[in-house]
């Protein structure tokens, strides 16, 4: 299976790939990670999780990569500084336009995948917007969500901050971790009824931002898990390749 960068390609080249192929739009945060963290975290874990997804993928005879967006909806960080956010409303319409703009370049099936919690809902609506307004198939998914939950991580998986995201940096882009900066969050989630997503106003300025505690953070496991990950992100852009039109 051959994986191309939209970017790399004239629009001649383009027009002749992008009918038969699956294109996969990584969108990311730029947002604070705790202190320990690079604010890119949930860009480039989103980049690479669908590059190596993309290169794993057998059904369709194209993968397309188009540009990662740096930009989500990410106002709950705020308050922490070091975030440039999107609302909802303007990341919704940010993928409303570029899914029009690849579907009048010639593209017939996409999947949107998100790197960060606070797009879900967005890229789930845009996605089904998509396929009803402009007659294509569009899939959305959180590339945590395609993959098994691996034991070690339990109930902080996946988090923010905490051990599973800060391992994962630890094996793609170990600069990325501050490890002098690693310390435990200070506050915990709110227990839930399973399915409930429960919201309270004082959440995240209790937990400082992160969740758990990195300090448990291990490479190799990060590393492990990327793998699972990009072979669930390699059936996923099967799936998407495969649905009926």
């Amino acid at each position: 299976m051959t994986a191309v960068r939209w970017a790399d390609r004239t629009r001649e080249e383009l027009r002749s790939l992008l009918p038969e192929a699956v294109v996969v739009l990584p969108i990311g945060a730029t947002e604070q990670h705790g202190p320990h963290l690079v604010t890119a975290m949930d860009t480039l874990a989103a980049e690479a999780v669908a590059a190596a997804g993309a290169a794993r993928a057998t059904r369709p005879e194209r993968v397309v990569l188009a540009p990662t967006l740096p930009f989500g909806a990410s106002h709950h960080h705020l308050p922490f500084g070091g975030t440039l956010s999107l609302t909802a409303a303007t990341l919704a319409h940010v993928l409303a336009d570029l899914l029009e703009s690849a579907a009048a370049s010639g593209a017939r099936r996409l999947l949107l995948l998100n790197g960060h919690g606070g797009n879900s809902a967005t890229c789930a609506q845009a996605a089904a917007d998509a396929a009803r307004l402009h007659g294509i198939v569009v899939a959305a998914a959180d590339y945590w969500a395609l993959a098994p939950v691996d034991g070690a991580w339990g109930e902080h998986f996946p988090g923010h901050a905490g051990a599973f995201e800060t391992s994962l940096m630890g094996a793609l882009r170990p600069d990325g971790v501050r490890e002098q900066a690693l310390r435990p969050s200070p506050g915990t989630l709110p227990a839930a009824v399973d399915g409930l997503r429960l919201e309270t106003p004082r959440l995240w300025a209790q937990i400082d931002g992160f969740t758990d505690d990195p300090r448990r953070a291990d490479a190799a496991a990060g590393a492990a898990a990327f793998d699972r990950l990009a072979d669930a992100v390699a059936r996923a852009i099967d799936a998407v390749a495969e649905a009926p039109a």
